[in-house]
């Protein structure tokens, strides 16, 4: 156990069963790719004695914590691969990187020009500039980009909101921000018809996936710092609890921060929630559940579960919730990956990978006859929407287009 003292991680307790190997999603598709074991724990421990040993190949994880929710020890398999990834990986150094990884750079551009951004970067023109000169993938579909953002309209609410007795402090990521301001909207109405209210936290940033993922470690920490500011001054301060839209960034705010940024968020970590499990729990007062009010309409659902949604172990909560509501009939699909993670399957080295890894769950798509398909993370939903002949939506924008009140 005397590795244990150089090591923050636990790659001491794998007991090489290799179940990980098993639910590796990209080792079924990329042999280039070691493994969750061999890059984990088992490189772990030859890193540790020569950094020599890092292979560059670990580049190809998707960092979609199967391997960890697959793992009987508690390996903390991710984790160890990322933050040999942090330590031992080469500086980024693409412009492309550093234009998917700076969302809200990117996103404050974008929204100014939106009416232009969003036809040009349709045309195949475009698309193959961008895979030649970038090395985006011209068959990648980007998502739209708002003309106004989700924090401008907000603001304007904000009078309104502050009325309430209860209140909840909105988390609303970039994607919100700047290409679905619609999604931040629909959170605010089921809120607002359960008689809560709903806040702005102050300053905030994008929560780091993207900047972790394509190594700019710096920028994600500083992100990350200022967010935890901000929730804490909610949490400490205001004794406003914290609600989220994107499990990815869920996911980053409890988790990413103090096992790969080194961000104590120990305090208000348990203050912070996806918001179907906060209103799930919210269910639990009957008198709630007689505030909302639904269409009759007989709908066939069917439901995805991100990759960071299992790791937490929260899909339940989305699920139980959709169960609630009157005249659904809901089929959860089999737990697979899409495939995207992110900006990894915009990325030209990735995108068959990408796309080979998502197969099984199109097909069940496609087969299902569904009036809805459902999922929690924006980066599913971009894949869904551009591997399949069905739109994706979010939970809360389900509910909220299904509410008659």
């Amino acid at each position: 156990m005397e590795a244990a003292s150089i090591s923050h991680n636990n790659f001491e307790q794998c007991i090489k069963c290799t179940i990980c190997t098993v639910y590796c999603p990209v080792l079924k598709v990329n042999p280039a790719f070691p493994g969750p074991k061999h890059g984990g724990p088992d490189h772990e421990r030859l890193r540790l004695k020569n950094p020599e040993f890092y292979d560059e190949a670990l580049k190809y994880c998707l960092n979609c914590k199967r391997c960890e929710v697959a793992c009987p020890s508690n390996v903390k398999i991710g984790d160890i691969i990322q933050s040999a990834r942090i330590k031992h990986q080469k500086k980024p150094g693409k412009i492309r990187d550093f234009l998917l990884a700076h969302t809200d750079f990117m996103g404050t551009m974008a929204t100014s020009f939106a009416p232009l951004i969003n036809p040009v970067l349709g045309l195949g023109i475009s698309k193959a500039a961008l895979d030649g000169v970038l090395s985006i993938d011209r068959h990648r579909a980007f998502p739209k980009y708002t003309g106004q953002k989700f924090e401008t309209w907000m603001k304007k609410q904000a009078e309104t909101q502050s009325r309430y007795p209860e209140q909840v402090s909105y988390f609303h990521g970039c994607y919100v921000n700047y290409n679905n301001p619609q999604l931040g909207k629909d959170l605010v109405k089921i809120f607002n018809a359960l008689g809560i209210g709903v806040q702005m936290l102050k300053n905030e940033k994008c929560c780091g996936v993207p900047l972790i993922s394509n190594g700019y470690i710096g920028k994600a920490q500083k992100n990350g710092k200022s967010n935890l500011k901000a929730i804490r001054e909610s949490v400490m301060d205001k004794n406003i609890p914290i609600v989220a839209s994107s499990s990815s960034c869920t996911f980053t705010l409890r988790d990413e921060y103090p096992h790969l940024l080194d961000i104590d968020n120990t305090e208000v970590r348990e203050h912070i929630e996806y918001a179907t499990r906060y209103i799930y729990r919210l269910f639990s007062n009957p008198d709630r559940i007689k505030k909302l009010k639904f269409t009759d309409r007989k709908l066939n659902v069917v439901y995805h579960v991100p990759c960071h949604m299992k790791k937490m172990g929260w899909e339940i909560y989305t699920i139980e919730l959709l169960k609630l509501i009157p005249n659904i009939k809901l089929t959860t699909f089999d737990s697979n990956c899409c495939g995207i993670a992110g900006t990894y399957g915009f990325k030209k080295e990735n995108y068959k990978a990408s796309q080979e890894i998502g197969k099984p769950l199109f097909d069940m798509i496609e087969r299902s006859g569904a009036d809805y398909v459902v999922s929690d993370c924006e980066t599913c939903k971009w894949q869904i929407d551009m591997s399949t002949s069905q739109t994706c939506h979010h939970p809360l924008s389900f509910l909220a287009q299904i509410l008659t009140n």
